[in-house]
């Protein structure tokens, strides 16, 4: 076989090519993983991106894509922030929400639908509520490795006390993430008569 030019011949090279697992097909420490942009979409559009601070359904003043406002943010209910900085809150926070699921989880091994769906849970009630004393049978279920029972744990349906409908769907679209890497919106749309569609 004639070379031609630019070709590395690489058994002579002596290089060695390695592919990285894709995180999809084997489950990983959940030390080299990372929220996925599927995730992060999922997240933008459960939480919507509101560059006004608002109350949210528990009543806490909340920006972006779901942030709860803290005095170091020195924002008050209806100030408005940048896109960019909207972006800038998501990714601190889900660094947060990676750190708690961690925590969770210590060395169990993940798959990215997986350790996403922990995030998204983590995300959305809070590091604390996930604790062995808010949460005992999801801890139990990860000390175990039963994936099915930590997806049967990922249910969270209430806010300030009170079961909200949009939690539940939530709720729904995490199993599904956890269980079939399924990132779609479960909520059914419907079609009005004049063509545009409701979720």
């Amino acid at each position: 076989m004639v070379a031609s030019p630019g070709m590395v011949d690489l058994d002579r090279a002596g290089y060695a090519i390695s592919v990285a697992p894709n995180p999809f097909d084997v489950r990983l420490h959940p030390a080299s993983l990372s929220a996925s942009q599927q995730i992060k979409e999922a997240l933008a559009e459960e939480e919507g991106v509101r560059l006004t601070v608002y109350r949210d359904v528990a009543g806490y003043p909340t920006v972006g894509v779901g942030h709860l406002v803290t005095p170091r943010d020195n924002l008050n209910v209806g100030d408005r922030i940048t896109y960019e900085r909207a972006l800038e809150l998501l990714e601190d926070d889900l660094r947060e929400a990676e750190k708690g699921v961690r925590n969770l989880v210590g060395d169990l091994v993940l798959y990215q639908n997986e350790f996403d769906a922990l995030v998204d849970l983590v995300y959305n009630v809070g590091a604390g509520n996930v604790s062995d004393t808010e949460s005992p049978r999801l801890n139990e279920a990860v000390a175990a490795g039963d994936y099915r029972r930590i997806a049967d744990e990922l249910r969270y349906h209430h806010a300030a006390g009170e079961k909200a409908n949009g939690l539940v769907f939530r709720s729904e679209r995490r199993q599904s993430i956890f269980m079939d890497a399924a990132y779609a919106d479960p909520r059914p749309s419907s079609i009005s008569v004049s063509g545009s569609v409701h979720s």
